[in-house]
């Protein structure tokens, strides 16, 4: 059953218009390497969870990036980070695809770094300062934290924890922004996006 999951996968993820493998080479290390992932997906409560969520995580993540082998380990990254904060990953796709449209080179206006968009100075109030925030791990890691402790600081409130995440205290833009990302790209199970 293993290897028809891992077989069933491999024809989502490479027959996905962009990023089908070359030749039976490229196949079988992106094979290979799907099955690697998924073994070494340690944040999932077990191993179906896994498969599953990363299959559908990748079909959704697709129009954004085209390599099934950086979808994969972009969403595994991700769904660790998250989980360390304890927060649902679909809320931190969501929150990446409003901040930088998981473009991990991306710069704010005011000089906010990678995907989830950590300003540098947290870098130094942690005693971080060689930390790069264009890493994906780091960046994850930096802006879980902080939506962690925003919502946390809110009670839970998801509008309120992200207008403190995006710095837009008192007003709803941004979090409905992530909220219709959520709605519309990531949803999976129900969040608590009351008033």
């Amino acid at each position: 059953m293993r290897g028809l999951f891992i077989a069933l996968l491999w024809l989502i993820l490479t027959n996905h218009a962009v990023g089908q493998p070359a030749d039976a080479q490229e196949r079988e290390a992106l094979r290979s390497f799907l099955e690697d992932t998924i073994s070494d997906a340690s944040s999932f409560d077990d191993r179906y969870d896994a498969e599953v969520w990363l299959v559908d995580m990748s079909a959704r993540l697709a129009r954004f990036v085209k390599d099934p082998k950086h979808r994969l380990e972009l969403l595994q990254d991700i769904h660790a980070a998250s989980a360390q904060a304890d927060l649902p990953p679909e809320l931190v796709l969501s929150l990446i695809e409003v901040e930088s449209h998981f473009d991990r080179f991306a710069i704010s206006r005011v000089g906010a770094q990678g995907m989830m968009q950590v300003m540098p100075f947290w870098k130094n109030e942690i005693g971080r300062p060689d930390d790069n925030l264009t890493l994906n791990k780091t960046n994850f890691a930096y802006g879980c934290r902080i939506l962690q402790f925003y919502l946390q600081r809110e009670k839970g409130d998801l509008h309120k924890g992200l207008a403190r995440y995006n710095g837009s205290v008192g007003r709803r833009v941004y979090s409905d922004k992530v909220y219709r990302a959520w709605r519309d790209h990531w949803r999976t199970e129900p969040l608590d996006w009351a008033d």
